[in-house]
Formats: C-alpha cells, sequence, structure tokens
C-alpha cells in the first residue's frame, strides 16, 4: 500500500467517522474552519501528542454494544504497544535535541491522523445506539480494518534505527505492524451478520402483524446489550435523536420501526422491573408546592426568559428558542436582539449540543421538554408510513391498557400509566391506538389518586391523549372526566399536575362545543383563576392560555368576568404575555365595562403597550381600541390621562409589529378625534389632566 502524501493528508480537514452528520456545524465551528490554520506541531510536542493519544485509546471504556466490542477492543491493544513504543521514542527524541529525520516526522504525522481516526470512531461507537451500531456494523469493521491496514503501513515505513529505537522497541513496532496486518474480523462480521438479520426479521413479522415471542425477543435484546428498562429507555431516546438528526437515512425506516419494537419490548419484558432509583424519586417540584426549579441561565431564550424548545444559532453567535427568533424576524427586525448587532444573514443553525443538555436536565428534574409540533412533524410523517412501527404501537396500547384494568396496587398502575404517557406522546397514531383500547375510562380515576406520581402521570397521559380530535370526544364523553380534571386543577397533588390540567382544558377548548361546556363550568373557571392568581410562572401561563380559549366564545363572556378573570389577567400582565390576549379577548366579546371598571386597568395595558414583548404589545394595544370603541369617551379619557400615552403610540407605530402598528393607528386617530371633538366644544382645558403636551408629529398628522 502506497504511503499517501504527507503534505496533502496535513493541510486537509480529517473526514467525519462514519454516521456523522455534516448538520452538527454551528457558527463558532464554521468560524473556525475559516480561521488561518495553525502552524504544524515540533517534532517534541508530535511525539508527546501521540504517547497522549495512544495512552489515551489504551484506556478507552468499552463499546455498550457488545458486538463490536472485539472488533473496537483490538484497538485498544495495538494502542497499549504504540504507548509502550512511543515512551521511548520521546525520550531518544529528548536525547536527540527533539529533531527526528524529516521522514520520520511526516510518517509519525501520518500515524497522528490514523490514531485520530481511530478515536473518533470509538467514541462516534460510543455515543451511538446500540441498534444503529448494529445496522452499519459491516461498515464500521470495514473501516476498523482499513485503519489497521493504514496504520500497519505506516509503522512498516517508521525507520526505527534511524530514530536510535532499541531493538526491543522495534521489535513492538514490528509486532504492532504484524498484528495490524492479521486483523481479520470475519467471524465476528459473521455473528453481527446472523444478529442483524434476526432483528430484521423480528420487523418484518411485525409488518405482518405477528407478536413476537417473549424469550425469543428477549434473547435478541440481550445479545445487543438490552437487558432492562434502563437500557432499553436510554436506547429508545437514542434511536429518536438520531432519527431527527437523520444520522443514517439508509436505515431511517429500520430505525423507526426498532422504536416502536423496543417500546413493545420496554413494556412485555421489563414492566415488573422496577424502576432506577432517579425515576422512583419524586420530581424536585413536587415535594413542596413552591416554585419548579429555575433552570440555568444558558437554558433560557434571552428573548422570552422561557426555557428553550429548540434552541438555534444566530450569524451573531448568540442562541435563541426558534419561535422567539422568528418572530422577532418576522417583526422586520434584523438586529441580534442581545447584542443589537446588524444580521447580514439571517439564517438559523440548531444549536443541538445545547438541546440535548436541556432535555437531559429536563429529565433529571422532571420539567416538561415538549418540542414544536412543527419539528416533530416529519418524524411523525415518516412513522404513519411505517407499517411496522405502527403495529408495533398497536400490540403497546393494547398490552398497556389490558395491563392497566388488572393493575391493583397504585406502585403497578403507576408503572403502567407512565409508560401510556410516554406512548401518547410519540405521535397522533399512538394517541389513536391507545384511546381505541379503552384507556381513558381507566385513566380517569386515577386522577384521584393520593400518589403524586401516579396522579401526575394519569393527568398528563390524558392531556398527551387530548391532542387528537377523537379523543376529545372520548375525554368529554368519558362519565366524570370533566370533573377530575377540575380536582386535579384544585386539589392536585402537585403545580405540575395542576399545569397539564390548564393544559388539558386547553386542548379540550379548541372543539367549538366543548368550549362552551367548558365555559358553562363554574368550576373550571373559578379554578384556573385562582391558578392565575397564585401558580408559579409555568402554570400561570397553561391557565391564561386556557382561558383566552374559553373567552374565545361570546356566550362564556359572562361568566368569565362574574369569577374575576379580568382582574386575574391584570395582576399578571406583567408577567405573561397571554394575559394582555385574554383582556383583549374580553373587551372584543363584552367584557369592556368590566376592565374599565377596574381601577388602574388603562394606565396597566399602556404601561404593557410600551415596555411589554411584542405579543403582548399587539394585544395591549387591541384591548386599548376595543375599549374606546366599546365604551367611546369614558375609555378614551383613562387613556389621554395616562402622562406620555402619545408618544408610546408614536413609538409603536414606528417600531412595532404589523398588526401592532395598524392597533396603533387606529388608537391614535381615536385619540385625535376625540381631541379634535373635545376642543371643538371649548374643553381643552379640562380635558387631558396630567396628559402631555407635546404630542408627536406622527399624532397630529391627519
Amino acid at each position: 500500500m502506497a504511503m499517501p502524501n504527507p503534505r496533502t493528508v496535513l493541510t486537509s480537514a480529517p473526514s467525519p467517522p462514519a454516521g456523522c452528520s455534516s448538520s452538527t456545524t454551528s457558527w463558532s465551528a464554521a468560524a473556525e474552519f475559516m480561521a488561518p490554520a495553525p502552524p504544524s506541531p515540533s517534532d517534541g510536542e508530535l511525539l508527546r501528542s501521540l504517547h497522549r493519544l495512544a495512552r489515551d485509546l489504551s484506556a478507552a471504556a468499552e463499546t455498550p454494544a457488545p458486538f463490536l466490542r472485539g472488533a473496537l477492543a483490538s484497538i485498544t491493544r495495538r494502542s497499549r504497544l504504540l504507548a509502550a513504543a512511543f515512551d521511548d521514542l520521546v525520550l531518544c527524541a529528548a536525547a536527540a535535541g527533539g529533531d527526528m529525520p524529516r521522514s520520520a516526522s511526516l510518517c509519525l504525522r501520518e500515524v497522528l491522523l490514523v490514531l485520530q481516526r481511530f478515536k473518533a470512531l470509538a467514541a462516534d461507537c460510543a455515543a451511538r445506539s446500540r441498534m444503529l451500531l448494529l445496522l452499519q456494523s459491516d461498515e464500521i469493521e470495514e473501516e476498523v480494518r482499513e485503519l489497521h491496514q493504514d496504520l500497519a503501513t505506516l509503522l512498516d515505513l517508521l525507520p526505527g534505527v534511524e530514530l536510535g529505537l532499541a531493538d526491543d522497541v522495534i521489535d513492538l513496532l514490528d509486532l504492532a505492524s504484524r498484528q495490524c496486518r492479521r486483523f481479520a474480523p470475519s467471524v465476528s462480521v459473521q455473528a453481527e451478520q446472523a444478529l442483524k438479520a434476526r432483528v430484521l426479521s423480528l420487523i418484518q413479522e411485525i409488518e405482518r402483524e405477528i407478536v413476537p415471542e417473549r424469550e425469543r425477543l428477549r434473547e435478541i435484546l440481550e445479545e445487543v446489550g438490552i437487558n432492562d428498562t434502563a437500557t432499553c429507555g436510554e436506547e429508545i431516546e437514542s434511536l429518536e435523536r438520531e432519527i431527527g438528526d437523520r444520522a443514517s437515512e439508509r436505515w431511517t425506516d429500520a430505525m423507526i420501526a426498532l422504536v416502536g419494537l423496543l417500546r413493545y419490548a420496554k413494556c412485555v419484558l421489563f414492566s415488573a422491573t422496577p424502576r432506577p432509583s432517579s425515576d422512583s424519586k419524586p420530581d424536585p417540584e413536587v415535594d413542596e408546592e413552591g416554585e419548579p426549579p429555575a433552570p440555568p441561565p444558558d437554558f433560557r431564550c434571552p428573548i422570552t426568559l422561557d426555557i428553550m424548545r429548540e434552541p438555534v444559532v444566530v450569524a451573531s453567535g448568540q442562541t435563541y428558542d426558534r419561535d422567539s427568533i422568528f418572530r422577532w424576524f418576522d417583526s422586520g427586525k434584523s438586529t441580534c436582539p442581545k447584542t443589537g448587532q446588524v444580521l447580514t444573514v439571517l439564517e438559523l443553525v440548531p444549536n443541538k449540543a445545547l438541546k440535548n443538555l436541556i432535555a437531559k436536565w429536563c429529565r433529571e428534574n422532571g420539567v416538561a421538554m415538549e418540542s414544536s409540533e412543527t419539528s416533530k412533524s416529519e418524524p411523525a410523517q415518516a412513522v404513519a408510513g411505517n407499517k411496522a412501527a405502527l403495529e408495533a404501537a398497536r400490540m403497546t396500547a393494547s398490552f398497556l391498557v389490558k395491563k392497566l384494568s388488572i393493575s391493583f396496587s397504585p406502585d403497578a398502575a403507576n408503572r403502567v400509566v407512565h409508560e401510556i404517557r410516554l406512548l401518547s406522546k410519540s405521535g397522533a397514531d399512538s394517541r389513536a391506538f391507545v384511546g381505541e383500547a379503552g384507556a381513558v375510562p381507566l385513566l380517569v380515576p386515577l386522577l384521584y389518586s393520593e400518589d403524586a406520581g401516579l396522579q401526575l402521570n394519569a393527568v398528563t397521559a390524558l392531556l398527551n391523549l387530548s391532542i387528537l380530535e377523537a379523543n376529545k370526544k372520548r375525554i368529554m364523553h368519558a362519565e366524570g372526566a370533566v370533573e377530575a380534571v377540575a380536582h386535579i386543577l384544585s386539589s392536585g397533588a402537585t403545580w405540575r399536575a395542576k399545569e397539564n390540567a390548564a393544559a388539558a382544558v386547553l386542548s379540550l377548548a379548541s372543539v367549538h362545543t366543548y368550549r362552551r361546556r367548558l365555559g358553562r363550568n363554574l368550576s373550571i373557571v373559578e379554578k384556573l383563576v385562582h391558578l392565575v392568581r397564585t401558580g408559579p410562572t409555568s402554570t400561570k401561563k397553561d391557565a391564561l392560555a386556557a382561558l383566552l380559549s374559553l373567552a374565545g366564545e361570546r356566550e362564556n363572556v359572562g361568566k368569565l368576568v362574574d369569577a374575576g378573570v379580568a382582574q386575574a389577567a391584570l395582576s399578571a400582565i406583567s408577567e405573561e404575555e397571554t394575559a394582555a390576549a385574554v383582556l383583549a379577548a374580553l373587551a372584543k366579546r363584552g367584557g369592556a365595562e368590566a376592565i374599565v371598571g377596574i381601577d388602574g386597568a388603562v394606565a396597566r395595558l399602556v404601561a404593557e403597550m410600551r415596555r411589554g414583548t411584542e405579543w403582548a404589545r399587539e394585544n395591549a394595544t387591541a384591548a386599548l381600541v376595543l375599549l374606546c370603541r366599546r365604551l367611546g369617551a369614558r375609555a378614551v379619557t383613562q387613556v389621554m390621562a395616562v402622562p406620555g400615552v402619545e408618544w408610546a403610540i408614536w413609538e409603536l407605530m414606528g417600531t412595532g409589529t404589523e398588526r401592532a402598528r395598524r392597533k396603533a393607528a387606529s388608537l391614535g386617530r381615536i385619540c385625535r378625534r376625540w381631541a379634535a371633538a373635545s376642543a371643538a366644544d371649548g374643553e381643552r382645558g379640562s380635558v387631558c389632566p396630567g396628559a402631555s403636551s407635546v404630542v408627536p408629529p406622527a399624532m397630529m398628522a391627519s
């Protein structure tokens, strides 16, 4: 084998390991790529790097996939020989003044690249799911074989005598070279191919609606390295992440089917296995009726200060939540919100590393981490077209619901409901299968459970199920379901349970007839109002969103006003942007009189128009316009009495979103007409007590 040109190799970026996606490139990585290449290391630095890298590889942890351990263990064994040889080589070079013959230096630089590729391959295997490693095992084995051959060639070319190496060190290098050349993973490859064929055969059986035999399924999973609930759950998460990252287009269909198969196996094979201690502990926020754990500052979006669900990086290097920065750009701005830097490129790069850290923190702290539906649409469509995945989901739903019907202890029921919760979160088809299997009537009584974990899992499962239209009907027609949700809103064991109950009301209220029914339920409305007044931030947000949906029905508004929704929304207006939208919805459908009758309501809306988020400013202005149109002079007088209102309107007309500008222009016209009418009546001096005497030019325009 001819030795590659060292100059070519050393001046080009090494190719990524097999299966790595180029989509993980970040802005910082791009900046590093465009930066001038660093100078080549000296011979001394090169030797130290080789020695350190060989030691790292010799101590590398085993791959979690047992079928690849033989191939990757060979890398560890060769590295031990090289580490011993490089130890002596460092001493020889130091004795010779640190310089080596040019041929030796170039050869060792090539060896360094090969070892770096070994390390990248080992790291990639350690990070990947076992199932994807099995599907790609022949490619991985081939890459390991090629790297062994490259290393053998380079070791043969290394001039050991010129370097002054002792005979025993030269023998070590010769031994490493011979072992590399003898590397032949034919036996292990045959075993891996047989295991892969058995896994693919399972998928084909499920496609034909054949329920897999338990012992056969257990045996296959044990050979893959999946033998308990924890490893099965980790494997499902890894596969889902890899599907989303498009880690392997060739095997995507098989990976989607395997997710369904593993969910089934987790329930059927490992359901009796006690959950890990981390799962059995109550969520941190359920121990006390206090605020849920605050996420680290780096996990919050600088725009909304909420935890980021889809973190993306803009050209300035700052990270924002995708929805928030989209809204920022849609409003006509092209600057970085945090730094003020003008962005010449508005491209967004997913920050997958941060997303994984946030997801891990959410799992550890029991915080819901729901990605936007748009981000899940492609995987969901892929599952919908995957026969094996659909049949596996159907089998899993049927098994779980049947098991829940005969689960008498809270602990057994909790484990089953937790799996139903996870399954119903995975897609529309899974929700349909769970609903069709009859889960809803079994979940409703569990909302009254005294077990905090079981209660939370049950209400969250109902929330997930309610996303599907057919399940909304099942929930609303289930005996005692609405009353059970109301019970959680008032007496839920945790804030998280109350929050998810409010979200369930929001989901159910998306149907016109159910919105009316829920709005007529005074218990639901009063308890949502109580959550707005007393709940932590995330709970307030969901309760306000539910009230906003109920306020979309005109016949509900009277009951909402009587229950104190307007006062509650005003009390939260500076904390939650949805509060302004609630007030606008009430003002539009008959609640204007109640809002203006609250002391300081108009002044708070003007303040939100000046200092709120983009959406809050829109809705605060819309609410003021509606109040003025519905109540006339009574409302306009209060608006004009707020100091600086003219400047607030003028500023919003110049910097707000398109809708905010329209509403601000309407409010400005209303105020001008009122001022003109008052002047014509000769009441200019008493019209605007406390109002600014300076009117911006935009306000004076006709």
